[in-house]
């Protein structure tokens, strides 16, 4: 064998090894992104005057897993009800709790107005069953299944999603949809995963783009067994015909509210909106204008689903 020969051999080994490497990280990186640690649940309804919150558990659509969760009713808080159930869909690495709001605080304004609550941990979340974390992928069949549970409790009920930067994706995702969700208010949501993923991975990873990039969206399907390529908010906004009231901050340094104002022009239904709101962070519009938020949520929800009450 030539010397040329050798070199090619060993040169051709090389990049075997460093392409073995470079998927070997990329591997761990999925791994990494799909197993999020779980977080307490380290809030306590009653200290935001929710004192009669029912343990609740549930499957999700996806088969062997079970949801964890708690059921607020407007009535058991001496609130007169208007028979319309919210459920909240939490984001990524988080739970129940959304903390960055909080959560409870929301549904607090919320039972207060007279609606009921469902506050639930995705798979892989609180205390919900173990599941990999998909970003919006698989958690869109835990999501039916909450509003499987939601109907099945109270059939006569409107029902609209309030959803929390992956949870406002599983929400669009999911809600738009299923003809049994009256409205959607999507807090932070992403335009589309895959284009998400391309911008923002090397600053989750600390890796540069090229080639972990690819390599990571090419290897995600293998691990998952389903295709992060399917999570496209977008489409299903443009899909359907549903009022969705979306939310997103100016600073919002995550996921930019570029987003939202992409998907809120795909919106069909004259009575969907977008609130831009000043300084505000990822999931933070709450915390930064508590009033103004509750506010604007009820309002919209008293527009909308008042409707889909009726028709039930």
């Amino acid at each position: 064998m030539s010397m040329f020969a050798y070199a090619m051999a060993g040169l051709l080994l090389l990049l075997l090894a460093l392409g073995l490497t470079a998927a070997g990280v990329a591997l761990r990186v999925i791994w990494k992104l799909t197993h999020p640690v779980r977080k307490p649940l380290d809030m306590d309804p009653k200290d935001f005057g929710l004192d009669r919150v029912k343990e609740v558990r549930f499957p999700s659509r996806e088969p062997g897993i079970s949801l964890s969760g708690w059921y607020i009713a407007a009535a058991d808080h001496g609130v007169v009800p208007r028979r319309q159930t919210l459920v909240f869909a939490h984001g990524y690495s988080q739970n129940r709790l959304e903390p960055h709001l909080p959560a409870l605080s929301l549904a607090a304004e919320l039972v207060g107005a007279g609606y009921d609550v469902l506050m639930f941990d995705f798979r892989n979340a609180g205390k919900s069953g173990d599941g990999l974390t998909t970003i919006g992928l698989r958690e869109q069949e835990d999501l039916r299944g909450a509003i499987d549970y939601v109907q099945a409790l109270h059939p006569n009920h409107a029902l609209g999603l309030v959803g929390f930067s992956m949870g406002a994706a599983a929400s669009l995702l999911a809600g738009c949809r299923d003809e049994r969700v009256g409205a959607i208010v999507a807090d932070s949501p992403f335009y589309s995963l895959p284009e998400y993923l391309r911008e923002n991975l090397p600053r989750w990873t600390g890796l540069p783009a090229f080639p972990f990039n690819r390599l990571i969206l090419m290897l995600s399907p293998l691990l998952l067994g389903a295709n992060p390529g399917e999570v496209r908010p977008c489409q299903a906004v443009q899909q359907a015909d549903k009022p969705i009231l979306f939310i997103h901050g100016t600073k919002d340094e995550t996921i930019s509210c570029e987003d939202s104002k992409r998907l809120h022009a795909l919106a069909k239904h004259p009575e969907s909106s977008l609130w831009l709101v000043p300084d505000a962070g990822h999931v933070g519009s709450y915390a930064r204008h508590t009033r103004e938020y509750a506010n604007r949520v009820i309002r919209f929800l008293e527009r909308v689903l008042e409707t889909s009450a009726a028709r039930g």
